[in-house]
């Protein structure tokens, strides 16, 4: 009994260990299933997702759940300590390695507190190892308490710069694209003087966006789970908004900047493809049309209105919804999963950018757009 309790307690310190070592350090995502971090967050994801489901109120459902990603992130480094600390009571209960427990304590008991005070070096005076490796592994688990809190100094910080330079750049996106963004609506603010060349710098630094964003939520996956500062925005519907204005330039707009949309588009779908692969989130290819004919009508109308000419004709359209059904899926599955709202193609006529409000009111737009205080926002092409 004392020899499967040793090795058992062994082996969760060596899963622990291997998986806070690929979660943390490794600069890879790995693909082993029996791992405690997935075991984790499968488990607090679900009944936490479920608890957002039942809240009505949009705002209230979006405070709740910007609690997961930083919660998540605390309680998983308090769930690998937990499990070392256990780990190691069951080696010291195997070995006898302490004093008859005090009062009230069973020797397992006894034996989690040792493993307690030991792992968080506590320095208590009733700690009395007999063996020798009894004290070796006093000494090993007091060196990984320590390693363990200089990890989590350091894992902490590493995590909120990625998180901020993401949204650095989804945040550059709101005078670009509307807040919500939308293609149509980036469409209809680059179609300007040198708005082609405006339009291919944005599209060339969201490709460099896209390769960002997937080595570091590849890396450290926690971070798809971090809600944006603003409840209208979230880096799936930047990223899909991105991925539709690519297709449309893709399928023919007159004067636009095709080769860089095409390689904007394919490395942004890259980082979506991989990263769904990691939840396991399959593709969602039955669902409702984002863009029915009715609506590919009105966004041709409003973005020639503006000065681009989008091409109208069957194998523009056909070209339109093989490019869609490449990353749509994709998208529809991270949205169900992740709770995040798909972005429109074309905004709603009473949105308004997060720039142009405060909490006293609402401002004028330099775009024409009429913003006054307990007015809705009128959208003008």
């Amino acid at each position: 009994m004392r020899i499967a309790s040793a090795i058992l307690g062994a082996a969760m310190i060596l899963l622990v260990l291997v998986d806070a070592f690929e979660t943390i350090v490794l600069p890879r995502r790995s693909s082993r299933r029996l791992r405690p971090a997935r075991i984790y967050y499968i488990f607090t994801w679900r009944r936490w997702a479920s608890i957002a489901r039942k809240i009505n109120r949009p705002k209230r459902r979006e405070n709740f759940l910007g609690y997961y990603g930083p919660l998540s992130l605390l309680t998983l480094l308090a769930y690998y300590a937990a499990i070392i600390i256990f780990g190691y009571a069951l080696v010291y209960w195997s070995l006898a390695s302490a004093e008859a427990p005090g009062a009230g304590l069973t020797r397992l008991g006894y034996d989690l507190y040792v493993s307690g005070a030991t792992f968080f070096t506590l320095g208590v005076n009733d700690l009395t190892p007999r063996s020798p490796a009894a004290r070796a592994f006093t000494i090993i688990e007091s060196g990984l308490g320590f390693a363990f809190l200089a990890l989590l100094i350091g894992y902490v910080p590493v995590i909120y710069q990625a998180f901020s330079r993401r949204e650095v750049t989804i945040s550059l996106l709101d005078a670009r694209a509307g807040s919500p963004p939308s293609a149509g609506e980036l469409l209809r603010r680059h179609a300007r003087d040198h708005g082609t060349e405006d339009l291919q710098a944005l599209l060339r630094d969201w490709e460099r966006w896209g390769a960002e964003l997937m080595e570091s939520h590849l890396s450290y996956a926690v971070l798809c789970y971090f809600r944006s500062q603003h409840d209208n925005q979230s880096w799936l519907a930047a990223l899909c908004a991105v991925l539709d204005t690519c297709a449309l330039v893709m399928v023919g707009i007159e004067g636009a900047c095709k080769r860089q949309a095409e390689l904007t588009f394919a490395m942004t779908r890259h980082a979506l493809v991989d990263l769904s692969a990691i939840f396991i989130s399959k593709p969602i290819s039955e669902s409702y049309d984002r863009l029915p004919p009715d609506l590919l009508i009105r966004l041709r109308s409003e973005v020639k209105a503006a000065g681009f000419t989008l091409h109208d004709d069957e194998e523009s359209n056909r070209k339109l919804r093989e490019y869609r059904r490449l990353y749509e899926p994709y998208v529809l599955g991270l949205s169900e999963f992740l709770l995040f709202r798909m972005p429109d193609w074309i905004p709603p006529v009473a949105a308004v950018d997060n720039w142009q409000t405060s909490r006293w009111g609402r401002e004028r737009s330099f775009w024409g757009n009429v913003i006054t205080e307990g007015s809705p926002h009128t959208r003008q092409p």
